[in-house]
């Protein structure tokens, strides 16, 4: 029998043991089953089952903690992808997950590493309220390696899509709110035709290797 204290009483009959919770006003509850003779505990039962969700949602959040994900990225990435993988990093990150993100070259990416690590170093500011990198981005082999560790709950920045219809959100932090739908300009009317643009430093180059 464990007290009221956590002060071991000894071996009691379970006729005594009941006798002594409802002298103390608590409960009679039995912690060890398995134990010979089972081990019970004077105890407030809903304070108890209170401590006992603490002790479990703590060791989840250390579970979650040593769970990596990996979110993989390219020099050449389209900016919606490119939100769409910080999203997800996000999610990961509030959930209290480590993150790795991996850059690979392709071919001749390899004599432009300069832009892969302005797309990770870019990656690295995004995400910079939710989480922050273990190491400096490294080169290893033909990509870019980086970990991301979630910051500590009071120093995290509020999930962006908390309450929120779930969805995409633009790598420049732009809210749903301040989207336009896509096809209507600013007076309302559908824009003017304008000549397609490739944003991509990689468009012209050849990636195939000789």
């Amino acid at each position: 029998m464990i007290g009221v204290d956590g002060k071991q009483l000894g071996v009691l009959s379970l006729a005594d043991a009941i006798n002594m919770a409802r002298a103390n006003g608590v409960d009679l509850v039995e912690i060890a089953a398995a134990a010979t003779p089972p081990v019970c505990r004077l105890v407030d039962f809903g304070k108890f089952r209170y401590e006992q969700s603490k002790r479990d949602k703590e060791a989840k959040k250390h579970q979650h903690a040593n769970k990596v994900k990996e979110i993989q990225l390219s020099p050449s990435i389209d900016p919606h992808d490119f939100g769409v993988k910080l999203n997800h990093a996000i999610d990961f990150l509030c959930e209290e997950m480590k993150v790795k993100v991996t850059l690979r070259f392709r071919g001749r990416e390899m004599a432009h590493k300069e832009i892969g690590f302005q797309q990770v170093e870019k990656f690295i500011k995004d995400v910079t309220p939710w989480g922050h990198p273990d190491f400096a981005p490294k080169l290893v082999g033909k990509g870019i390696n980086l970990m991301l560790s979630p910051l500590p709950r009071n120093k995290r920045a509020k999930h962006p899509r908390e309450g929120e219809h779930p969805g995409p959100v633009e790598s420049n932090g732009a809210s749903p709110a301040q989207r336009r739908p896509v096809g209507v300009a600013d007076n309302g009317q559908p824009p003017a035709a304008q000549p397609e643009t490739i944003n991509n430093a990689f468009a012209k180059l050849d990636l195939n290797t000789r």
